[in-house]
């Protein structure tokens, strides 16, 4: 991993817990917007001697401003960024209307996360996109979301299967010649977990596909084509373990080294 007299310091988009009737009703803390961090993630992030940051949502165009702080305040001073899983994308953050209620998504979400995401991809810094961060780098590049698989793919496998969660499986296959395959030589078709019901469907604008699930084709990790990094991946590699009884699990700590690696080399670059 890269190696600094000051650690990396790498935001993370905040999860959003909106209150709702009735579980507002139990009072408490549970009555206030509250904006979170998965564990896990932060842990992937600390295993490769980083440090993660929490950026919570700020809307340059909210109703309320406690300051005169900004998303590209975060932008400039942190290394990179990871976008975290968590609740769908709203349906009309890509041109669409929900399917059904349920798909709804977090509107509010998906306008903080990219103008988040646009802060860093500006400032050159390198972004990493889990799971529903995936489909924000998608959309934010104009493309397209399946808002359910099962039902808009049919002969699509399961994805999501509530029940086991991140104990679900399934093959992946590497596209050949992609940066995604060049970090993994000689690997065919790893095991990732499945956590999702969404997707990509039309791919955006100068994303290239470097993965697809085995059999069904879904896009599994995509990457921009632009001059800074920016790769998601439809797995969490924070859910996976490595040892003897996971060797045909897909290691996520190439991945986690080459996105700090990009990070450390845009810091390393002179201010402009």
């Amino acid at each position: 991993m890269p190696s600094k007299s000051a650690p990396l310091l790498i935001g993370i988009s905040a999860r959003i817990y909106h209150p709702q009737s009735p579980v507002a009703d139990i009072g408490g803390i549970f009555t206030k917007t509250l904006h979170y961090l998965e564990q896990s993630v932060a842990h992937w992030v600390l295993s490769g001697n980083a440090l993660p940051v929490m950026i919570p949502p700020v809307e340059s165009d909210g109703l309320i401003q406690r300051s005169n702080m900004r998303l590209t305040h975060y932008a400039a001073t942190l290394d990179g960024l990871v976008l975290q899983g968590g609740a769908d994308l709203a349906p009309e953050s890509y041109g669409e209307t929900p399917r059904s209620a349920e798909w709804a998504g977090d509107r509010v979400r998906d306008r903080y996360e990219i103008e988040l995401f646009r802060a860093f991809v500006g400032a050159g810094k390198p972004v990493i996109g889990i799971c529903r961060g995936c489909q924000l780098i998608n959309v934010a590049f104009g493309g397209t979301l399946y808002q359910d698989i099962a039902t808009q793919r049919p002969a699509a496998s399961v994805h999501l299967d509530t029940q086991l969660y991140d104990d679900r499986f399934h093959p992946v296959h590497l596209v050949p010649n992609s940066g995604l395959a060049r970090l993994f030589p000689g690997v065919e078709d790893p095991m990732i977990n499945s956590i999702h019901h969404q997707a990509v469907k039309a791919v955006g604008n100068d994303l290239m596909v470097e993965a697809r699930a085995i059999p069904d084709g879904i896009v599994e990790a995509i990457r921009w084509r632009g001059p800074s990094y920016v790769f998601g991946m439809q797995w969490h590699p924070e859910f996976m373990t490595h040892g003897d009884n996971t060797a045909d699990q897909l290691d996520g700590r190439p991945i986690l080294r080459e996105f700090l690696e990009a990070a450390a080399a845009r810091r390393s670059q002179p201010a402009t």
